[in-house]
């Protein structure tokens, strides 16, 4: 009899209708219930609770025995050694560009020339001012010679030979401003053909030709920046500021590589140069200076690089990749692959860390096999599934 035959009974019988009414929601609750019951019952699975459950596929590697570089990174900038601006120093009309925009230059090597007429014309000029002169000279001088003779004889006084004297010293003194104004015509001569004075990249040209430049403006017509070498400057914390005192100190060769932003291009190797005097009180860091060959030309002035220096090697330490190594209250620890398949929660003392390789002192021994994937769904004791490369390998 189903409820609905059971409420026309209680109908029939003259019943209470709240007798009827609870009767109909104890046989709903029952059912209700007993579908809850069976539904916890069936989705209640815990396999890392459950070491004999199913097995739980993860990745491993083998621990290593080995040497591990230990590295301080920070990021730096890219600065040119040596960063000109060249400018003109004479004025006059530009009248030939003989650089390329973004080519590089050595020094010495022509970038523009300005009309040299007028400096030609000057340099003349200056000439025949001290041919003119030097015929006086020579004239006075002459002189000089016969008043000394008629000094001796007695037919002109002294006074007219230190007068001669007087005048000879005078055009022997204009000679040598007339040597100065050639020598200073035959510099403006030379400064109308503008040179590079460093080795470099030159950058995008400020002045077209046909424009007059003066040495006195401010942009100048084009700039180089010097890249072999190449600085790199890149901040530290503060708190490995001794580590790397004690190390320079060492050694004065400190080993430093720039990486790109993503730290997957290395762009070059060089040397700690220098290290600031103080601590950057609003970063709480401290500022080196490497230096780089910049052989490949891959670094780049103004470029945000990776800077990694080495300021130790640990020997003979166990080496697993970072991603093995979890933490927790007690400290850290990683999941130990037994030979009958099972995992055990191993404690160890982490020494250092350069990049996916940590370093680890205690608690584990060389050629142990380590989880590195799947370590969430681990608990100690768990079964696990390896992967048949890895399997076969362990």
């Amino acid at each position: 009899m189903d409820a609905t035959e059971s409420i026309s009974a209680d109908q029939a019988s003259g019943r209470p209708a709240i007798f009827r009414g609870w009767r109909l929601w104890a046989i709903v609750g029952g059912a209700s219930f007993l579908l809850l019951w069976l539904f916890f019952r069936g989705s209640k699975k815990d396999p890392g609770s459950n070491p004999a459950g199913r097995p739980v596929p993860v990745t491993v590697i083998q621990s290593r025995k080995g040497d591990m570089a230990v590295r301080i990174s920070g990021l730096g900038t890219v600065t040119a050694l040596n960063n000109v601006t060249v400018r003109s120093r004479v004025d006059g009309q530009l009248v030939r560009v003989a650089f390329s925009e973004g080519q590089l230059v050595r020094e010495g090597e022509l970038l523009a020339e300005i009309d040299p007429r007028p400096f030609k014309v000057q340099l003349m000029q200056a000439e025949g001012q001290f041919a003119k002169d030097r015929a006086a000279f020579q004239n006075a001088n002459a002189d000089l010679q016969r008043f000394q003779s008629l000094v001796k004889q007695g037919i002109i006084s002294s006074q007219q030979l230190d007068t001669q004297v007087s005048a000879v010293a005078q055009f022997e003194a204009s000679l040598e401003a007339d040597q100065a104004t050639i020598e200073s015509a035959k510099l403006n001569l030379v400064y109308s053909r503008i040179t590079a004075p460093i080795s470099g990249r030159v950058g995008l040209r400020l002045v077209d030709v046909g424009n007059i430049v003066k040495a006195t403006d401010a942009n100048g017509l084009v700039t180089i920046a010097a890249l072999q070498p190449i600085n790199v400057v890149f901040a530290v914390p503060a708190d490995n500021i001794q580590q790397v005192l004690s190390q320079n100190a060492k050694t004065t060769k400190l080993p430093v590589e720039a990486w790109d932003r993503d730290l997957r291009t290395r762009l070059g190797t060089g040397t700690l140069a220098a290290i600031d005097n103080q601590v950057d009180p609003g970063t709480g860091t401290v500022r080196l200076k490497a230096l780089f060959s910049n052989e490949n030309r891959a670094l780049y002035p103004n470029q945000f690089v990776n800077a990694q220096l080495l300021v130790d090697t640990l020997r003979g330490v166990v080496i697993v990749p970072t991603a093995a190594v979890q933490r927790s209250p007690q400290g850290a620890f990683v999941y130990v692959v037994k030979a009958d398949g099972t995992v055990e929660l191993r404690n160890v003392e982490v020494q250092g860390t350069d990049g996916d390789d940590t370093a680890v002192s205690k608690g584990l021994s060389g050629g142990e096999t380590i989880v590195t994937d799947g370590l969430e769904k681990l608990r100690p004791g768990s079964k696990v599934a390896l992967p048949k490369a890895a399997g076969a390998k362990g």
